[in-house]
């Protein structure tokens, strides 16, 4: 234990005193990077905390509708399970219930209803898979940027190696060092964001077939409750 403390305190001035000494554009590229992994992280807890408050909300929204003596009072209590996909669903459904109702006096078009709920599913899986695009982006293109600048930096390196004359290793290994520092940093800023997109579009995926769930759920009981 008392050894790995100043093997981490070494690389971390190591890594440091090396940035410190790179030129403009590979600064420029870390910086990037660095930006790119700071907003990813951001997204990663704002959709874990989402995700998390999603799944209880849906989870006591379902239990209480599955208990309600009807639709009205489903309705009526719908606002204290935000945010709540599948109380978003409910009112798609249920506007278009009382809609028809006000009409024909009854459930007509099970068609329109059907496209009603839908139109709510998108609606709220639209909402869930916002922000997602930035780590997909994040996971395709750091690793990129951070291959520029360690070939730009390779490349500045072997052109101090042509101009000092000289062909050993010790003349070109801090150049080169300096230039692995930005692939690390483009690998360190995609892999969480590659793991977390997958995770959340899995999470996503799931609350989605749980609104189509209840979405025949939510047919079955209309028709029930209003049938002709």
């Amino acid at each position: 234990m008392n050894a790995i403390a100043p093997l981490g305190l070494w690389l971390q001035v190591s890594i440091w005193s090396m940035v410190q000494r790179a030129q403009p554009l590979p600064i420029a590229v870390l910086v990037i990077l660095l930006l790119f992994s700071i907003a990813s992280w951001a997204i990663i807890f704002s959709k874990w905390s989402v995700f998390r408050r999603v799944r209880m909300a849906n989870a006591r929204f379902l239990r209480a509708f599955r208990k309600a003596n009807g639709m009205e009072q489903v309705a009526a209590a719908s606002e204290h399970y935000r945010p709540c996909p599948l109380a978003a669903v409910f009112d798609f459904g249920y506007e278009e219930v009382t809609r028809q109702i006000k009409v024909r006096g009854t459930i007509g078009n099970k068609v329109a209803l059907e496209r009603t709920l839908q139109l709510g599913i998108s609606e709220e899986i639209t909402k869930l898979e916002r922000n997602m695009s930035w780590l997909a982006t994040t996971a395709s293109v750091t690793p990129f940027i951070g291959l520029f600048g360690t070939v730009w930096g390779i490349i500045d390196a072997f052109q101090g190696l042509g101009l000092a004359g000289s062909a050993s290793l010790r003349a070109v290994a801090p150049g080169i060092s300096q230039a692995l520092v930005a692939t690390a940093m483009g690998l360190a800023a995609a892999i969480p964001a590659a793991i977390f997109y997958n995770h959340f579009g899995h999470v996503i995926k799931e609350i989605g077939a749980r609104m189509e769930d209840f979405a025949l759920e939510f047919l079955n009981v209309s028709e029930r409750s209003f049938e002709e």
